[in-house]
Parts: C-alpha cells; sequence; structure tokens
C-alpha cells in the first residue's frame, strides 16, 4: 500500500495541468522537468510528488 498525497500536492499538480496541460505527457521524467519549471517547489521530494500524481491523473 502506498502513501496518501496531500492536499497540497493534489491542488499544486491540478492547478499546473489547468494552466499549463499542453506541456505535460504520460512521461514522468517530463513532468518531473515542467512541475520545476512552472511551480516554487523548494524540495526535489515535493516535486516528485506533484509530478508522480499530475502523471497519474493523465493516465486516468
Amino acid at each position: 500500500m502506498g502513501n496518501i498525497r496531500t492536499t497540497f500536492v493534489k491542488r499544486t499538480a491540478k492547478e499546473l495541468l489547468e494552466l499549463h496541460g499542453d506541456k505535460f505527457n504520460n512521461d514522468f521524467e517530463n513532468n518531473k522537468q515542467v512541475v520545476a519549471e512552472y511551480s516554487t517547489v523548494s524540495t526535489k521530494h515535493l516535486r516528485n510528488q506533484i509530478a508522480g500524481y499530475a502523471t497519474h491523473l493523465l493516465q486516468q
């Protein structure tokens, strides 16, 4: 079983998808770079969580 994502991660990922949805795709590595470019996340761990959740949303 995995960890539950926080509201901050979910909200940030959804906002980035709304604003820059054309830049995201199903590739996690690409999404990591997009999150780093368009957000002000301070840690690598948060960046990866947001990119992972965005990838998850796109695959649905």
